[in-house]
């Protein structure tokens, strides 16, 4: 009995074909043109137990038996189709255990294994010479042989009976076959990393146009395949005893991928558009976000719109973003790295970084130099980010020189390369959340947004909404937020449960994002006519800018955002309301010129409100004017003149020629004077 189950592996695997499902999807297969079947590993496991088990232990011997049984059933349902066809790849999906990184040993080697991890790595698409022409330059005669050593193997000698030279041969690549092949790296997730160890990694060798290129830098994959061991050579020296880990992939299943692919069931659907109907949805979702963290509703407010985004417009010429960037900056302890990593794990795609330990190359894409001797690509952040949110921590404690890497993926959405003879640009089109501390530790209201944040304008500019998270004692607030974070300590719970589960909220996202809604007249007009107002209010002379256009594409985003939440297809004019209002709010905080209490964009477009600028402009107007008598400038007596004819204070004066030292703009020539540059 034993013997006949042995011996005959291939019939009872064609056995497990006849069910009506492979039938069928063995005559798909005939339709796409395709030269793989998937097969459903745990339906095999319940149809034969000792088939499945010898798979697993001896993959190489019975994927050959598997690969033949389905070549035959082709024959019988598709025999036109087999007849062009050499060879069936049978592909397991779904074994019954998934394999830790980490605990991948020489235990597995040679079995079949299934991985799971994220590609942090990708090489280009190669082509693979599985079988090799050689002709021989003496007689003439075509020898194949074929491949699966790393290295080009030629014939030991002719083949043809009469030569039986050793050689030379020449390489004949039109007759050789050939198959796509590439490289991956995967490496463990985050999540599922024991305390204080570093994330492990696999390299994965994918070989077929049915694996190559399927997954990309970023997506979560499950890898099933055969752990082999190699031993490295080194040059004249041979092979080492220590041989090194690597998966010869039989399938790849990609996990999660774009948010718009991400599978949603019929029944998730029609939960997804109950929802949806309720009028009060915009309530439900804000209180979704992050239900733990006590308040701060105009942030999560902010948070929701970032996460659902608006629509990306692409003009012949130009390309307008449509995601997203906020920036919170708070004192210590207003729960900023908390909402942050809500976020990144709440978003259907979505990474957390921290500014101290981050770098430009991290962030973007770093070059690296492959074993071969080339150069290759490796995704950083905003790019394995791509159509998901990158949570930056701390964003004020990096690097000036690194922090510079984020201006053009702010706008732009992309990052481009030019170092080691690679010239390129990634996608990152990515919405970034930030958050940031106070320079002095405590966000000093009397001074500007500039001053607060250690940040430049050009990245402060880049920013759609930014709000301050003040930490102010106030008895009635105290009183509630002690009594919720006494509530979760003493229970282990969240006082507030979710109105909706976070695997939903993320597949509803997904969803919503397909979306592209367009802006009714109504919509435009209230943007439209809050623009003006606030723009009129610039024209006459001497009044701080209120608002440029940057804000005004920064209100479209948020009305189409608001309008995703609901599902709807067109902006209505209370979406437009509440951008406005959440605008108004994010300037009001940041955006008031303290000394004309007025709004001024200045504050974040340049660092510098319209008020200062117009004084400095005064006192180096005065300089000027004063160096055409003397030549040089006597500070006391440009005080004298500042404070009569001017109405500035001397201890104003001396603050703003103080400023101006320091930009350069004026000098000393000696001891109590000055001059222009």
């Amino acid at each position: 009995m034993t013997e006949m189950l042995v011996a005959d592996p291939q019939e009872r695997f064609q056995d497990f074909l006849k069910s009506d499902k492979y039938r069928e999807r063995i005559s798909r297969m005939a339709i796409a043109g395709s030269t793989s079947l998937i097969v459903d590993f745990e339906e095999l496991l319940a149809t034969d137990s000792a088939l499945a088990e010898s798979m697993l232990e001896n993959p190489d011997e019975y994927l050959e038996h598997a690969n033949h049984a389905a070549l035959a059933q082709l024959q019988i349902e598709e025999p036109e189709y087999a007849e062009g066809v050499e060879a069936i790849n049978v592909r397991f999906q779904g074994l019954p255990e998934t394999i830790p990184l980490r605990t991948l040993g020489s235990k597995h080697v040679g079995k079949l294994v299934m991985v799971e991890g994220i590609i942090v790595r990708a090489t280009p698409t190669r082509p693979l010479v599985m079988q090799a022409a050689f002709r021989c330059k003496r007689c003439g005669t075509v020898t194949y042989v074929p491949q699966t050593d790393p290295f080009l193997r030629e014939p030991p000698v002719c083949s043809d009976p009469t030569c039986r030279r050793r050689g030379p041969f020449d390489f004949l690549q039109e007759e050789s076959t050939f198959i796509d092949s590439q490289e991956i790296r995967i490496q463990e997730r985050p999540e599922g990393l024991p305390p204080g160890q570093l994330p492990r990694w696999i390299d994965i060798k994918l070989l077929g146009s049915e694996l190559v290129d399927v997954a990309r830098p970023g997506d979560h994959v499950s890898v099933v395949g055969i752990v082999r061991a190699v031993a490295p050579t080194l040059p004249r020296v041979g092979k080492l005893r220590e041989f090194t880990l690597h998966l010869d992939t039989n399938f790849i299943n990609v996990v999660s991928k774009e948010p718009e692919t991400v599978l949603i069931s019929p029944e998730e659907e029609k939960q997804i558009l109950e929802l949806a109907k309720d009028p009060w949805v915009h309530r439900k979702i804000l209180r979704s976000i992050a239900p733990s963290i006590y308040g701060y509703e105009h942030i999560k407010e902010a948070i929701m719109y970032l996460l659902f985004g608006g629509v990306p417009k692409h003009l012949p010429d130009i390309t307008i973003r449509g995601d997203m960037n906020v920036l919170m900056i708070g004192d210590p302890g207003t729960a900023k790295s908390q909402l942050l990593q809500y976020v990144a794990r709440v978003a259907p795609r979505g990474l957390y970084t921290s500014g101290r330990g981050t770098t430009a190359a991290g962030l973007t894409a770093a070059v690296l130099r492959e074993a071969r001797g080339g150069m290759t690509l490796e995704a950083g952040a905003l790019v394995l980010a791509d159509k998901g949110v990158a949570a930056i921590d701390e964003i004020d404690k990096m690097r000036p020189e690194d922090r510079v890497a984020i201006h053009e993926a702010m706008e732009q959405q992309t990052v481009s390369i030019a170092k080691g003879g690679i010239v390129a640009t990634l996608n990152a089109r990515t919405s970034i959340l930030a958050a940031a501390n106070p320079a002095l530790g405590r966000y000093d209201p009397y001074r500007t947004v500039a001053e607060n944040v250690p940040l430049p304008v050009t990245i402060l500019s880049r920013f759609d909404l930014i709000f301050v998270l003040r930490d102010v004692p106030e008895k009635e607030l105290d009183t509630k937020m002690s009594e919720y974070i006494l509530d979760i300590h003493r229970t282990g719970l969240a006082p507030v449960e979710s109105p909706i589960p976070p695997d939903l909220f993320r597949k509803y996202i997904s969803y919503a994002k397909n979306l592209k809604p367009v802006l009714t007249k109504e919509a435009s007009e209230r943007i439209k006519d809050f623009y003006l107002a606030m723009r009129s209010a610039s024209e006459t002379e001497g009044t701080p800018v209120a608002i440029t256009a940057r804000q005004l594409e920064s209100l479209v985003r948020v009305a189409e955002a608001r309008t995703r939440v609901a599902l709807r297809k067109e902006v209505l004019a209370e979406d437009a309301e509440t951008a406005i209002a959440i605008m108004k709010r994010s300037l009001e905080e940041v955006g008031i010129d303290i000394s004309s209490s007025k709004f001024d964009i200045d504050l974040i477009m340049t660092g510098k409100p319209k008020s200062l600028r117009d004084k400095l402009s005064v006192v180096l107007g005065t300089v000027v004017e004063m160096e055409k008598e003397t030549g040089m400038v006597e500070k006391s007596a440009l005080l004298e003149k500042l404070e009569t004819e001017r109405e500035i204070s001397s201890g104003e004066a001396e603050r703003l020629i103080g400023q101006l030292v320091k930009e350069g703009t004026l000098y000393s020539p000696r001891e109590g004077y000055l001059k222009k540059t």
